[in-house]
């Protein structure tokens, strides 16, 4: 079966090596995040809906896990916000039921968090990692970029209720932006905020791959240590990418798992090494190819070239 819902797996800085669940088309959100990995937001929403058939995707699940991959989770994220999709809920109580050796993980921007039906759908998850990148409405609307309507309160109170509601864990992602929310004031607020949440971690992060604005840069690695230890001894910094696990795939198909993958997120010549298990050589040959055909570009960044779609 080709899978058009489905991605990776992909080694994850965070969750090891997960198996990715796109449920929107790119790039449908409710924010527009300066920082956000998959580029400009194109479709800014607040409607819920079935944006992609929810039976297509669980017989695509169905499909893989069938046949007993090895992974740490099952990930809903990709190219846009997950719960603005109405059937998020019955694929999790799909996964827990037909399969559950696999831990369920949702990577949620918090907009929808203070919707009952939301929380409602998403309790049989064993992990979710809601972000907060800010609490002053006007550091809010310069990163997060919302949906008219969406306030940064809204988000706040959408993530304390949902943490005192949820039984599986909750891993706080805060965002760290030079210039916009390192300011002494708005770290304090932060930390307010993470003693209201009461998550079981909470992980600074900032920039890795290009954002969608250029002017955006990564924090410094000393700078969210800092940050990190400030919010307590539960907070942490993000780490580098995982080392590879050995999990290569066959080589046929491999243009086309790299092209899905950079289409949800740009990568290095070695993030695609880690991810598919193939040489060095065989990844510059897949790239040269999907390049050559107009569908990828590289952008210089620190941390070396990284392929997005062109």
């Amino acid at each position: 079966m080709a899978y058009r819902y489905l991605f990776g797996p992909v080694p994850s800085r965070r969750l090891g090596i997960s198996l990715g669940i796109d449920l929107v088309p790119y790039k449908t959100c409710a924010f527009d995040c300066i920082y956000c990995e998959c580029g400009q937001t194109t479709n800014l929403t607040c409607e819920r809906g079935e944006y992609v058939p929810t039976d297509r995707v669980i017989a695509e699940l169905d499909d893989y896990l069938a046949t007993a991959p090895d992974l740490d989770y099952v990930t809903f994220a990709g190219s846009g916000e997950p719960t603005l999709h109405t059937g998020i809920g019955e694929i999790i109580a799909f996964l827990k039921d037909r399969y559950p050796r696999y831990r369920v993980a949702v990577l949620t921007n918090s907009a929808f968090l203070t919707d009952p039906e939301v929380r409602a759908a998403l309790m049989q998850a064993d992990l979710v990692v809601p972000s907060l990148d800010a609490v002053s409405e006007e550091v809010f609307l310069r990163i997060n970029r919302p949906c008219p309507g969406l306030t940064a309160g809204q988000v706040l109170a959408g993530v304390v209720t949902f943490a005192r509601e949820f039984p599986g864990e909750v891993w706080l992602e805060v965002f760290i932006v030079p210039g916009e929310n390192d300011t002494e004031d708005e770290i304090q607020r932060l930390k307010d905020a993470v003693a209201a949440i009461g998550p079981d971690r909470v992980q600074v992060n900032t920039l890795d791959r290009p954002g969608t604005e250029i002017w955006v840069q990564p924090a410094t690695p000393g700078a969210i240590e800092r940050i990190a230890e400030f919010f307590g001894e539960n907070a942490g910094a993000i780490g580098a990418a995982p080392e590879s696990r050995a999990m290569p795939p066959e080589v046929e198909g491999a243009v086309e798992i790299i092209l899905a993958t950079i289409r949800r997120r740009p990568c290095t010549p070695d993030d695609i090494v880690a991810l598919t298990g193939l040489r060095p050589a065989e990844v510059a040959k897949c790239l040269r190819l999907i390049e050559s055909r107009a569908l990828i570009e590289p952008v210089q960044e620190k941390r070396g070239v990284f392929y997005r779609p062109a």
